[in-house]
């Protein structure tokens, strides 16, 4: 299957590129620094493009892939964060415009307002607040309007939700997705990566949010500082 994933010089998009080449097909990467891809395949391309750009989403779309990954993100600003919404309406527009139908993204757990089942009193009235509407305000806005626009672009579209991402090598074998709430917080980009792909080529929830939250391995604490502030690089 030709996928094209955006962000694909992140962790997750990494991890998506890398699984989906394992798999056998035929990758587009789509990265502002192709000369600093890390991967090599014969079955990859590796394009040029900021997903803020309408002409850069519309160039990689004009060749026709079977389906769209969006992996791309950035951290936790004070300054307004307009960069999931802004990308994600050119990847829609340049989708429809190009034919291409299967679209899969990645939110937030965070984004939700559902009560997750087993969420401790001090995590639903302190924690979570806290991240959602302090830390978190700018990005998590942002990404509301993000799965607006996906949810009313007309694509056959699926936004996957993670809790606290933290890095893995490998998928777990040991993860819970559905449409949530799901109980627990965090989620390996492993994990991430392979139910991406999945959904990708094997479309499980059609026009659907859905969770995916990883049940075995704890992260060290300084894990979530670096995935919301980018400590660490």
């Amino acid at each position: 299957m030709d996928l094209a994933v955006f962000g694909a010089n992140g962790p997750t998009g990494r991890l998506v590129v890398r699984q989906a080449l394992t798999a056998g097909h035929r990758v587009t990467a789509v990265t502002r620094r192709p000369d600093e891809y890390p991967l090599s395949s014969p079955n990859l391309d590796v394009v040029s493009a900021d997903v803020t750009d309408p002409d850069g989403v519309g160039r990689v779309l004009s060749t026709g892939p079977q389906a769209v990954i969006s992996t791309y993100g950035v951290p936790y600003s004070r300054d307004e964060i307009t960069v999931y919404s802004r990308g994600i309406a050119n990847i829609t527009r340049a989708m429809t415009a190009h034919g291409v139908a299967r679209l899969v993204c990645v939110t937030s757990t965070t984004v939700g307002t559902e009560k997750a089942p087993g969420e401790s009193l001090i995590g639903r009235k302190v924690f979570l607040p806290l991240l959602r509407n302090v830390l978190g305000r700018t990005l998590y806005d942002d990404m509301q309007r993000m799965e607006e626009i996906v949810r009313h672009s007309g694509l056959d579209w699926t936004i996957v939700r993670p809790g606290g991402l933290f890095d893995a090598a490998e998928p777990t074998d040991d993860y819970e997705v559905a449409p949530g709430p799901l109980v627990g917080r965090v989620t390996s980009r492993a994990d991430l990566a392979e139910t991406l792909l999945r959904e990708a080529t094997e479309p499980r929830h059609p026009r659907s949010i859905i969770e995916v939250i990883t049940r075995s391995g704890t992260p060290p604490p300084t894990t979530f500082l670096k995935e919301a502030f980018g400590i660490g690089g």
